[in-house]
Order: structure tokens, then sequence, then C-alpha cells
């Protein structure tokens, strides 16, 4: 109570060092907010994006996340055309950035590679081709060449490893496009270590995906809602389980996905059930939780913005990840930043739980962008 009266007191006093001490508390605030949003952009230089850049410099964004491949102008040559060209836009945004960003690809391998030969980067194999070889030197080996090419051009996460099950082969967005390593869940684990000890061993954040598993589904979250009640088992958490157990350190990136045993109400991504229950209760992450895009239909379609915002973060979600990709809107990253003000403003989000996601996201970047391999 003395301490309370005596602050006050001060503060009286000194209304001008009171006001710094609000606006210091508003600056750190925005960097904490700033940090737990990450996005795709146009360009292939940050001249080129005019909006990241006071998105980097004004709002302290976290993250980008960089494609080849424009698919709402169905154009190429969206971030990436060729390694030197890559390299210098990496440099270009972390030069911008007051805190070093994460910048994030898609290169899991074989049809799902942002990093592509016609680019100059080398071959990738598919996750498919390596489980059927079933040799996690093979593996290890060839995700090191993967993380050798991301640490040359700047890119410092990749999303990868996948680790669903192929338990259907015919799922559109998983099975079909040759993305699992296996049906057999201890085949998925050894396969997703070793690429995750290479990546690591070249200080690229690893990304284990799509909690809590995707590989039973038979539609496509980018498209809309997805529902695996009746397809999905508990032995899709098995390499979540064997791989948090063995000290994994890196994101894990939720599904869009919805399974009515898990949570009645929410998909994945939404659910505090899922989120904070299976995956850091249960299981035991205890690293920061990056959403699958949140303009993806499964979401977007059902959930307007500030909804989704609002109960991914009370989900347990640390990153909320807008791609740019399946819709595009330069204006994002600002809106939802100022969506979590609200809701801080309003106390539906306390600043002790906005704490918790920035010691998560900083703690990773501390680990894995403040040294080289």
């Amino acid at each position: 109570m003395k301490q309370t009266l005596l602050f006050l007191f001060f503060l009286v006093l000194h209304p001008l060092t009171a006001c710094a001490a609000v606006q210091r508390g508003q600056d750190q605030l925005d960097m904490k907010i700033g940090q737990m949003i990450m996005v795709g952009f146009r360009g292939t230089t940050l001249q080129e994006a005019p909006d990241l850049r006071e998105d980097i410099t004004k709002r302290n964004l976290g993250g980008v996340v960089l494609f080849d491949y424009d698919v709402p102008s169905k154009s190429s040559g969206r971030n990436i055309t060729a390694p030197d060209q890559l390299r210098k836009l990496t440099r270009e945004l972390q030069q911008a950035a007051a805190v070093p960003l994460f910048i994030a690809v898609d290169q899991e391998g074989g049809r799902i590679a942002r990093l592509k030969t016609k680019y100059g980067f080398p071959e990738s194999v598919s996750a498919a081709e390596l489980g059927q070889i079933n040799n996690p030197d093979s593996t290890y080996r060839s995700s090191l060449i993967t993380a050798e090419t991301l640490a040359n051009t700047g890119v410092n996460v990749n999303f990868a490893p996948v680790v669903d099950l192929n338990s259907n082969p015919e799922n559109p967005v998983i099975g079909s496009l040759e993305r699992s390593f296996s049906s057999d869940p201890a085949v998925v684990s050894v396969h997703a270590a070793a690429t995750v000890k290479a990546l690591c061993a070249k200080k690229i954040v690893p990304t284990l995906k799509h909690f809590p598993g995707h590989g039973s589904s038979t539609t496509d979250t980018h498209k809309d809602f997805t529902d695996i009640t009746m397809s999905w088992d508990k032995t899709e958490l098995e390499p979540y389980r064997k791989l948090i157990g063995d000290g994994y350190s890196g994101f894990v990136m939720t599904a869009h996905v919805y399974n009515a045993n898990l949570d009645p109400i929410y998909p994945a991504t939404l659910s505090k059930r899922i989120i904070t229950g299976i995956l850091r209760d249960s299981l035991g992450f205890s690293g920061p939780v990056i959403s699958d895009d949140m303009q993806m239909q499964a979401v977007a379609a059902h959930y307007n913005l500030s909804k989704a915002i609002t109960l991914a973060l009370e989900a347990g979600v640390d990153i909320l990840l807008f791609a740019n990709n399946s819709s595009y809107d330069p204006e994002i990253a600002q809106k939802a930043i100022s969506i979590i003000h609200s809701l801080v403003d309003k106390g539906m989000l306390t600043p002790e739980r906005i704490d918790s996601s920035y010691r998560r996201i900083m703690k990773l970047k501390q680990q894995y962008l403040n040294s080289s391999p």
C-alpha cells in the first residue's frame, strides 16, 4: 500500500515522467503485439512493398512468409525469382527491422517447394519418397541440403516437416501431394526427427504441422470447412508426443480442421480445448504455436476477422499467419494489430496473455536468429 501511494504521489509531482512511463508501456505493448503477426506480401524487393516496410518499421512486424507464386493473380515471381534476388530481399527485410524477423517458406520438398530448380535452387525430395526409402540418414542428408539452401539465402524458418499421417492417400492436400512420410506414426516420427535435426544444424526454425492431424481429411481447408470427426485417430498425435518428449524446440502449426470429438464447436486453430488442452497441457509443448493461414476459407468463410483473431488468441495461438495468398489485403497486418489492441483495451485479452506469447516468440528468436550455424 505504501509503495502504491508513493508511486501515485510521484506521478502527481512528475506528470511529464508519468506520461513518459505510459508512453513506454504503450510502446512495449505495440512491440509485443507486432511480434505476434506474420504476413505475406507482393514484391521481389522491399522497395516494391511499401505497405510491408511500414508494417516492419512502424508496427514492429514479427515475421513474413515468402512465395514464388501469387495465387490471386495467378502469376509467378511473387517474392522468389533467383538465389541472389532472394538473398538481397531477405537482407533488406532484416535491415528494416528493429527486431530480427522470422522469414519463412514452405520448403517441404517435392511438389511443395517455393525454392524451385527453375529459379536456380537445388532439387528437393518429397516426404513420401523419403518415407518409402525409409533411411533416416538419407532424410537427414536431403534435409541438410534444404537447410543449407535456406541459410544461404537468409530464410530462417521452414514450414516443415509435415507430421500428418498418410492415413488417406487420396487426401487432396496431404496424401495426393506426397507430403506425408508414412501412415505409420513411428516412421513419421523418425523422419521428422531427422528433418528437424538437419534444420536445427543450420539454425533454421522447424515447424511441425498440421496439429492435431490433417492426414485423414477428404477436403481442403484452403477451400472450405473440413470435418475429420469420423476419420481422425489419436495415433495422429504420436509424432508430436514423441518429438516434444525428446525436447523439440521450434514451431507447431495448427490445422483448421474440425473434430467434434475434440471440440464440438470450433476448428483446431480456434479451439482452446485442442491448442491449450491437448498440445500444451497434455503433450507438454512450451514453444510458440503458429496458426495456419488465417485467410483460408475453413476460417475466413465462417468467422469475421475480429472473431477469428479473438478465438485463436484465446485458444493459445502465439503467431497469427496471414499469408495473403488466398486473398490479398496489403492492410491485413495493420487490421490484425488494431484488433488485438482493441481486445486489450476492452479487457477481453490481458497484457499477461500478450506477454506469454511474446516470451515464447523472443525465446525462439534468441535461440535461432542471434547466432550463426
